[in-house]
């Protein structure tokens, strides 16, 4: 029962991390269409992380942290410059030239690229002589062909829903020319391509750092730090013209995304990830992502009143049966793994038993002939106490005394 409760408590956690993400980038999307930089929102954004995990991280894991070294620095600041300053970088970017649905959408190969890139690392291990390698395969698979169902195929709207945000923004495609309207959209595709692909690269950079570093709020803090700065030092770099009024955020809805995707959105949920990454690996931890996408186009639909299209049904549906399917042969190559360690221990365990259980005969029958032995008897009885255990597999108490005895050959 407890080892059952200890297992959902990871899909629990992801299922809750990925609903905070989804509203997250809901958040962004708006204040993106808002003129604010993209540079600016991820500043903010870590910033605002590490304010709040700092003091947490301070006194919840001080008794049992250790000092920092040179290379575990250089590792938190490679995985801040992956798994936050470009991953949110390149993602925003595609933000803000897509909809908040279709970058999300991209968040569904984060899986597949953390399995492909964990296999030469050997992080993960794949037969295909195996049925839980077969379904890993498989889930991939699905969840591919799920993620282009939701970007090549959009099909006849489910919806009669039409707003007006929804009316301005389809006059504002009009308008714009149709290569401008491909452009903007190829450029974003990529963009939120190139951000999955960082974010499945940092899954594994964070399983490397949660085994030398297993601390997960004093490590995120750590990364939301090197975040902020990274950000500003890439604002430099990628802009000539440095505005400071672009730094002030002005509206209600600027400052409410700025504070609960820092707090939630790189504080709390990073904390999780962290942690199930490292009790879970980096496979299953990804595996998740696709629930983004669902919950996006269900607050995209309830909330902001978008349509929502055939198309995005049967790739959502794909993407949990692959996700299903992945988890499963996850599990099952998991479960086989284990078997193996405990029959690999069970064996070594019994043979060093034999070996001792075997040494204490060999002694008795030296015994037996030898002088100790009454000459002219029948039978040799030896009664002693041990702690060994006989190699038939009875449990041998050491207050108990056995009696062996040995006939004369």
């Amino acid at each position: 029962m407890v080892n059952c409760c200890g297992q959902w408590k990871t899909v629990v956690a992801m299922i809750g991390i990925n609903l905070a993400l989804a509203m997250v980038n809901v958040l962004l999307k708006l204040t993106l269409d808002k003129g604010v930089h993209n540079l600016v929102l991820v500043t903010y954004r870590q910033s605002i992380a590490c304010g709040l995990l700092t003091p947490i991280a301070f006194f919840w894991e001080r008794k049992n942290r250790p000092e920092l070294t040179a290379r575990i620095i250089c590792h938190l600041f490679f995985s801040a410059l992956i798994g936050i300053t470009f991953t949110q970088y390149f993602f925003l970017l595609g933000l803000q030239y897509t909809s908040a649905t279709y970058a999300s959408a991209f968040s569904n190969m984060v899986p597949v690229y953390t399995f492909l890139l964990a296999l030469p690392f050997g992080l993960e291990k794949v037969s295909i002589r195996s049925k839980g390698g077969i379904a890993k395969i498989l889930g991939s698979l699905i969840c591919i062909g799920g993620a282009l169902s939701l970007t090549l195929y959009k099909g006849m709207p489910l919806t009669n829903q039409h707003s007006h945000a929804t009316a301005q923004i389809e006059n504002h495609d009009y308008m714009m020319s149709t290569a401008k309207r491909r452009e903007r959209w190829v450029l974003g595709s990529v963009f939120a391509a190139a951000g999955c692909f960082m974010w499945a690269s940092w899954f594994l950079i964070q399983a490397k750092i949660g085994k030398s570093y297993p601390f997960q709020y004093s490590s995120t803090a750590i990364l939301s730090f090197f975040g902020a700065i990274q950000s500003v030092i890439l604002t430099l770099l990628t802009e000539r013209s440095i505005n400071m009024s672009m730094w002030v955020l002005k509206g209600k809805l600027e400052i409410l995304s700025v504070t609960y995707s820092g707090a939630v959105g790189s504080g709390l949920c990073y904390v999780g990830m962290s942690w199930c990454v490292k009790q879970k690996g980096p496979l299953f931890t990804s595996a998740f992502t696709p629930l983004i996408q669902i919950y996006v186009a269900m607050i995209d639909f309830s909330a902001l009143h978008e349509l929502i299209y055939l198309g995005s049904v049967v790739g959502s549906v794909l993407v949990i049966v692959g996700m299903y399917v992945l988890l499963w042969g996850k599990s099952n190559d998991d479960a086989k793994e284990i078997g193996m360690k405990q029959t690999q221990a069970n064996e070594e365990g019994a043979d060093t038993r034999y070996n001792a259980v075997s040494k204490v005969f060999d002694d008795m029958r030296a015994r037996a002939s030898s002088k100790e032995v009454e000459e002219g008897a029948e039978e040799y009885v030896f009664q002693f106490r041990g702690s060994a255990m006989p190699p038939w597999g009875l449990a041998w108490n050491s207050g108990i005394p056995w009696r062996i005895a040995f006939s004369r050959t």
